[in-house]
């Protein structure tokens, strides 16, 4: 008998996804060749529509090239530890000095680490949904379960701390935090946060603090640093160059850990090993953070009134408003909507194969809601990150293809079975 020779991957994979980069974007990278013009909104990358990593900080990687030549030491150099440090005693977080902080290839990497370093078989991580969906992914692969404590549409978006009680057992290690969120753009109120940090202390949980958008919020929103909140347990923030200075490629994130450090001094060693083992993160990109969060905050022109990234999200706002079938919850920070259609008046809606029609009748990719860890099929997620006038245009295609499928309702199962053959082939896997 003839055996199988293909080579199968890893069945640790089998519940994992990444949708943003999925079959979707492969799908899109297939046009592209064809000779399509595609408009990628799937992700969060500011390069690719323009903004440009302020120029001060390109200078300080070129001034120390000839010191990024070498291993640094694996938590990262000195200067741009010591530099996270200061900005988070600018913002109230006490007992913090450079031991604590851990530089990363982006926070992707830190937050694969992190929960590497914690996790054991079946321990359990609060993480919301929607999340972004890196999370679920990490706990999966480092042998936890996640439990999605759900943040509601009709509620903002924002988490309720009791249902989030609701969900805890005793296998429950951690809580995720996405302040401002990705993919909603919600900003968490402090009245939430402090019931989530004494909610953590209570259980000895510790707070993984997603803050990689914390400097982008709009329209009076405030955000508040979730290591300001937590005395009594441990908080790791979570933040990085890539969104905020415009950084993406530059792939430097940090983790500070604060609170009750001490107790968690064999955790902390055991994340030092895991660093260790990947020798160092990026150095040459290391020499900017000191500079970055040190100087001038541009992007605080971003996201003001007349700024790039305050008028594209207004276009997004007045898109859904002009539309017949489309809700939202406005985006109170980060770079992202969480896009909804009205159920009412669209009931058969799905996201999937709305994402898929888009892109092939509209040339505009998106990333479908149920990437995102949801168990509903009516949102997706947009980048706000073009110019206005180009999301306009975005707005105007997707009414268009709404507005056909409102005319033709029976041809869904037409585009149900072209979904199914196009996402057949163009997957990776079987």
């Amino acid at each position: 008998m003839k055996s199988d020779s293909s080579i199968r991957p890893s069945e640790a994979l089998r519940h994992v996804r990444y949708e943003i980069r999925g079959r979707l974007a492969r799908r899109a990278h297939e046009l592209e060749r064809q000779g399509y013009e595609i408009l990628s909104l799937n992700i969060g990358n500011p390069r690719a529509f323009g903004l440009r990593t302020p120029e001060t900080m390109r200078l300080a990687m070129i001034e120390n090239l000839a010191e990024a030549e070498g291993y640094c030491h694996q938590k990262g150099i000195f200067p741009a530890r010591e530099a996270v440090v200061m900005q988070q005693q600018q913002r109230g977080v006490t007992g913090v000095t450079a031991e604590e902080v851990f530089i990363g290839n982006g926070v992707s990497e830190l937050i694969d680490l992190t929960l590497r370093a914690l996790l054991n078989e079946d321990d359990e991580v609060l993480v919301p949904s929607p999340d972004y969906p890196l999370w679920t992914a990490a706990v999966t692969l480092n042998r936890g379960r996640a439990v999605h404590y759900p943040c509601h549409p009709e509620n903002g978006f924002v988490p309720d701390p009791e249902e989030l009680a609701s969900l805890i057992t005793e296998r429950t290690r951690a809580i995720v935090i996405i302040n401002p969120n990705n993919p909603t753009g919600a900003v968490y109120p402090r009245p939430v946060l402090e019931a989530l940090a004494r909610l953590a202390e209570e259980r000895r949980l510790v707070v993984f603090s997603d803050e990689i958008y914390d400097q982008m919020t709009y329209d009076g929103a405030q955000f508040v640093p979730m290591a300001t909140l937590v005395h009594d347990t441990v908080c790791a923030t979570l933040s990085g160059l890539s969104k905020v200075y415009r950084a993406c490629g530059y792939r430097v994130g940090w983790a500070v850990f604060s609170g009750r450090t001490h107790e968690a001094a064999e955790y902390l060693q055991a994340l030092e090993l895991l660093a260790s083992l990947r020798l160092c993160s990026n150095v040459s990109a290391q020499w900017a953070v000191q500079t970055a969060l040190g100087g001038h905050q541009s992007v605080r022109e971003l996201v003001s009134p007349g700024g790039r990234l305050h008028e594209s999200r207004a276009a997004i706002i007045a898109g859904v408003q002009r539309s017949r079938f489309l809700t939202l919850s406005p985006p109170r920070g980060s770079m992202y909507a969480f896009v909804g259609v009205n159920p009412l008046v669209m009931p058969d809606f799905d996201d999937q194969q709305f994402a898929l029609d888009l892109l092939e009748q509209k040339h505009v990719l998106v990333a479908p809601g149920v990437s995102f860890n949801v168990p509903y099929s009516n949102h997706f997620r947009i980048t706000n990150l073009p110019d206005a006038a180009t999301l306009g245009g975005v707005f105007a295609r997707i009414e268009e293809l709404l507005t056909a499928y409102a005319a033709a309702p029976r041809q869904q199962s037409v585009r149900e079975t072209v979904t199914r053959n196009v996402l057949r082939r163009v997957s990776r896997f079987k």
